[in-house]
């Protein structure tokens, strides 16, 4: 079985999503940076996990850069994967090492299928203005992060940059202050899709909470995500039913019901003697 899951906001959370004070026990280091935690994981998720992971194919899909994830301490020292996947799927780490020929494949599918860079930038800051952003950065030369002051964002206008992006070739997603800018073709379905035809294994399950893990959770066989986030807020609008069940609790504890659940469902299949686990 595989289990697929992004990370930040669903398995592992900065102090600004944890939803509990930092002291609050339970919690362990996850990220650490120039020795300091700048995110944590709930203690019972990752002895879940670290369990899980001696039984099956763990993959993190990350819209962090390969940067970004390399210094989650987390998944370089205690749980190491044979396979991730960053930059929102346009790169596959396998050992850690790039993939180089996947990357190329998404970077002729972008120059084929989406508008140039610099146009959707310059769409981008014809809505955001500059003093609501706190910085920019082109990722992996592949997308747009903009932190910005979400409260100082024009939603409506935002909802209608989206709509003129997607008709461009791209994606937008605002995860807390981060406002995503991404091509069509640089995905985590796509991604996970090629993983798995390597891997050869079945089933899988999947976790994420953002637009951007949507396609992630669609492609799963099994899915959840948290109660919080972007795909939260879409189901509680009641414009969109999704297929998948949600935790009850938010914040880094969502972390304990979503390995409860990968937990469940390969116990289930185990029991029932589903596909090669």
């Amino acid at each position: 079985m595989i289990y697929a899951s992004d990370l930040d906001r669903t398995l592992i959370y900065s102090l600004n999503a944890i939803g509990v004070p930092e002291n609050t026990p339970g919690l362990v280091p996850a990220e650490v940076v120039d020795g300091k935690t700048v995110s944590y994981i709930s203690q019972k998720a990752l002895a879940d996990l670290m369990e899980l992971t001696s039984r099956i194919i763990f993959m993190p899909v990350t819209t962090r850069t390969i940067a970004q994830y390399k210094r989650i301490n987390l998944f370089q020292d205690t749980i190491i994967p044979d396979y991730a996947i960053t930059s929102n799927g346009g790169n596959i780490l396998i050992g850690g090492e790039v993939d180089k020929s996947w990357r190329a494949s998404v970077g002729r599918l972008v120059q084929n299928e989406s508008a140039a860079a610099e146009e959707v930038r310059m769409h981008v800051r014809s809505v955001v203005h500059e003093e609501w952003i706190i910085s920019e950065r082109y990722c992996d030369d592949l997308f747009y992060t903009f932190v910005v002051v979400r409260d100082l964002l024009p939603m409506d206008e935002i909802t209608n940059l989206a709509e003129r992006l997607y008709d461009l070739g791209w994606r937008v997603s605002l995860q807390g202050r981060k406002l995503y800018v991404v091509p069509a073709a640089v995905n985590k379905s796509d991604a996970i899709v090629h993983v798995r035809r390597t891997v050869r294994s079945e089933p899988m399950v999947a976790s994420g909470d953002s637009l951007l893990d949507k396609s992630l959770l669609e492609s799963a066989d099994y899915a959840i995500a948290p109660c919080h986030g972007e795909i939260f807020a879409e189901q509680q609008s009641g414009l969109v039913k999704s297929r998948y069940p949600f935790t009850k609790q938010a914040g880094v504890f969502a972390g304990d019901e979503i390995l409860q659940y990968v937990n469940m469902i390969y116990n289930n299949l185990t029991v029932l003697g589903v596909g090669p686990l």
